[in-house]
Order: structure tokens, then sequence, then C-alpha cells
């Protein structure tokens, strides 16, 4: 993933991958229609708008195409767990915090439970249903179970979604790098230790089993 950081500062002089970055939030527009006088600004712009009732959206999902009715306030994580039965994204904090609703959108880590679906139209989204075939495991599931990486299992996926986007964008990555990139996401169970090694193993992997 690319680097995630909720919300860390940067220290001044320090190297080091930020999440927040590379992060996704993609509330802009939903919110900016809240505030009083955006819907005259908006249609000045001559955008159109949509809603309170349910549009038709159109979402591309691990290669997919699903077409569904929603209202314009669902967010991509709503529209994955309600209306796809696609539960593998969890909905927990629901602020951008924990990290547990990780999904990848167009190469890049975003928490689902700040996009709205209608913005997530025309991109490419995957989840941790789409990693791997069925019956087959993703090198980072995989290294997730041989590290003990998990133990009550809740943030899994996004942990697993997390350390993939990022793994494609830093094959080469150090275990500093691993740390400040998986910044974002949040183990109650605090298995953070077998997630770091499980991230290191997975790119040993997911390049062939080169070092780097």
């Amino acid at each position: 993933m690319e680097d995630h950081d909720h919300g860390q500062k940067k220290r001044p002089g320090k190297k080091g991958f930020s999440r927040r970055l590379f992060l996704g939030v993609g509330v802009g527009g939903g919110a900016a229609a809240t505030l009083p006088g955006a819907k005259a600004q908006t249609q000045a712009a001559g955008a159109r708008l949509q809603g309170p009732g349910a549009v038709r959206v159109s979402l591309r999902i691990n290669g997919k195409i699903h077409n569904l009715n929603l209202e314009p306030r669902v967010t991509l994580l709503d529209a994955l767990r309600n209306h796809l039965d696609l539960t593998g994204a969890k909905k927990v904090c629901d602020r951008a915090t924990c990290g547990a609703c990780t999904v990848i959108v167009d190469r890049r880590p975003v928490y689902s439970c700040t996009m709205l679906a209608l913005e997530a139209q025309g991109r490419d989204i995957q989840t941790i249903e789409g990693l791997a075939p069925p019956g087959k495991m993703h090198a980072v599931s995989a290294a997730f179970v041989e590290n003990d990486a998990q133990q009550c299992g809740f943030c899994t996926p996004g942990f697993v979604v997390s350390v993939k986007a990022f793994l494609d964008k830093n094959p080469n990555a150090t275990l500093d790098q691993v740390n400040s990139g998986l910044g974002g996401n949040l183990c109650r169970c605090g298995t953070y230790i077998g997630i770091r090694q499980a991230a290191l193993d997975a790119a040993r992997e997911m390049r062939g089993g080169k070092r780097a």
C-alpha cells in the first residue's frame, strides 16, 4: 500500500513513508455538498446534483461490474457490506482511524468508510475477497498464517490489504519502512511483531524468493 499514515506528523528531518500521503480519503465532494450555499455553487459550476433518493451506481470490484441503486450518502464500505455481501472490510471506527475497512482503489489503499460509493465509480476496486483466486491464498495472507500474525482476526483483512498495496509499491521494503507504511492500521490484540515479519516474508515471496 502506498504509505498509510493516520494523522501521524512527520518529524523534521526524518525520512520515511507516510501513509497519509498516499491515502485516498474521497469525502471532499460529499462534505462540500452539505455546506451553506454549496447547492448554488454546484449548480453555477454546471455540476449535476444527485439524490436524495437512490441513484444508479456502477462499481468495478475485483474485476466485476456491479450495478446498484444507492442513496448518494452511502459509503463504499456500506455498499460493499450491505449491498454486495463483501464483508471482509470491517466497519469498526467509521472515522478513518483503525484501518479495518481498508480496500485498494486504483492501486491505492483507501479507508472505504471515508469514500462515497458515488465517488468510486469508474475506479478499479480490490477487496480482500479478490486478492487471490477461489481456493488459493495470496502470498500476504499465507505469510500472516505462517507468522501467526492474527489473534482474534478481526483487523486482519484490513492489514492484509494494506500490506499487499504497500508491497506492490515497495517490493524491497525494510522493517522500518513496513513499520511506517502500516501506521494507519491498528491491531487491538497487539500482534504487530507477527504482522511486520509477515510483510517482510510476503515481500520476499512476491519477489520470487529473492533477497532485496
